[in-house]
């Protein structure tokens, strides 16, 4: 008998993902989808037809309790988020009931049901925000320094009670920046591997950037949804640090992309000092250890092969006219 299960923020990248890995395992997969975000089910191209939708706000706790009631999933996996953190401290109230409302509602809705659901919490790193030590572990205290890492945390906590009062089979993945094609173009990632494809396509002539000495832990998407699915495969509910353990340089993002396309990124990227970012200090990188011993965990794609992997993905959009850039 196949499993079936919840998903909010299936429209996004990491939605994309794990519904891809669920469906290969033979769950039925549904993503809760709010009724104003209809037209973002296109987002998830050829899974759209494969996976099913279950209109319901996630703002209002009766009819999440109706559906997880209705659809009795083994499993509830909530993604549910702002796309882009900078965006948090436009709505910082908005972010937090997305976040840390949304979860809290899902998780009384499985507590007041009875069902053995299995529940993920996806944190972020950004809810260690300014970082006294390096790599962090689930050990590290929280410091967050934006409305995205606090509604996180608030989220992460609240799963916590829930596990602890409750005895509910729940836990929180706290993952590293994960990166894919999928990723929109305002993420650091997205733009260079873009503009990599679009110089090379003559397309564009110049990429302005801002500090290339920030360091970043980054992955593939796709590695860090398995990391969730093992979690809640798991004898005991446990939360994990998920990334690399490997810091990479903005400077080596910019590197890696343009030779990958054989172009000296010197001749065409300029550093804009508009672009420089506050607290590009403190150093944000995983301590997956716990991961490997307990789950068998480990990243399969090397940060040169993701990057690759977006400019090819870029130069198939843009020849293909399915990206325009703007000027």
């Amino acid at each position: 008998m196949s499993k079936t299960a919840l998903i909010t923020g299936f429209t996004g990248q990491d939605g994309y993902y794990l519904s891809q890995l669920l469906l290969q395992k033979g769950y039925q997969v549904i993503g809760l989808l709010p009724p104003d975000r209809q037209d973002s089910v296109v987002k998830l191209d050829e899974l759209a037809n494969q996976v099913q939708v279950y209109t319901v706000d996630l703002r209002d706790a009766a009819a999440l309790e109706a559906a997880v009631a209705q659809l009795r999933p083994q499993e509830i996996y909530n993604l549910a988020a702002p796309s882009f953190v900078p965006d948090s401290w436009q709505d910082p109230l908005g972010t937090l009931d997305l976040v840390t409302g949304t979860a809290t509602r899902l998780l009384a809705a499985v507590r007041n049901t009875g069902l053995a659901t299995r529940f993920y919490q996806a944190s972020s790193s950004e809810i260690f925000g300014a970082v006294q030590e390096a790599p962090q572990s689930v050990a590290t205290p929280f410091r967050p320094k934006n409305p995205y890492g606090a509604a996180k945390l608030h989220a992460h906590w609240t799963m916590t009670h829930h596990r602890e009062q409750y005895n509910l089979f729940a836990c929180s993945g706290i993952l590293y920046n994960h990166e894919s094609p999928r990723r929109p173009p305002q993420f650091v990632t997205r733009k260079v591997t873009l503009a990599a494809a679009g110089i090379k396509l003559g397309l564009m002539d110049r990429l302005s950037m801002g500090n290339l000495e920030a360091r970043r832990d980054w992955g593939f998407a796709g590695d860090y949804v398995e990391a969730m699915w093992r979690m809640l495969q798991a004898d005991t509910p446990r939360d994990y640090v998920i990334g690399t353990g490997i810091l990479h340089s903005v400077q080596d993002l910019v590197d890696f992309a343009f030779s990958s396309v054989d172009l000296d990124w010197q001749k065409y990227v300029e550093v804009s000092t508009d672009l420089l970012r506050r607290d590009e200090h403190f150093q944000l990188v995983a301590d997956p250890t716990n991961a490997k011993r307990d789950l068998q965990w480990s990243p399969q794609v090397t940060f040169e092969q993701l990057i690759e992997h977006m400019v090819q993905a870029d130069l198939q959009r843009l020849q293909s006219g399915q990206v325009v850039l703007s000027h």
